[in-house]
């Protein structure tokens, strides 16, 4: 059974940083697509970054449009750990975020669909 644990987030005022982790077991962790999404209170899920596995040399990087260029999603293949590292965080960034996966190379990585795993949450909270 494949579960994945997130940990980190929390407060942080606008302007500031946080980094959200997330540790993944019961499956191969290489030919895996690891993603984020956050949902804030009343809103759908959304898509924020995710590294989807293309073959064994390659992974390919995706960010939404929101917090490209703030936001820096990585994976440590030794770990079985993928990370979000959240810069220059604004309060329409308070969500709480969820890092998902799906085996192998997906089509719509953007897309909450296309996922089978999924962490618990975690409260990312960014006061003004």
């Amino acid at each position: 059974q494949v579960h994945l644990v997130e940990s980190g987030g929390g407060l942080v005022q606008a302007g500031g940083s946080l980094s959200v982790s997330c540790t993944i077991s019961g499956r191969t962790f290489r030919s895996y697509t690891m993603g984020w999404f956050r949902q804030a209170p009343g809103a759908e899920r959304e898509f924020v970054a995710t590294i989807r596995w293309r073959d064994d040399t390659s992974n390919e990087i995706l960010y939404a449009t929101s917090v490209r260029g703030r936001f820096t999603i990585a994976r440590d293949n030794t770990k079985n750990t993928i990370s979000l590292i959240m810069n220059n965080l604004r309060p329409e960034d308070t969500a709480v975020y969820y890092c998902a996966g799906a085996g192998g190379s997906i089509a719509n990585a953007d897309n909450t669909r296309y996922y089978d795993d999924w962490g618990q949450g975690t409260q990312v909270t960014v006061s003004s």
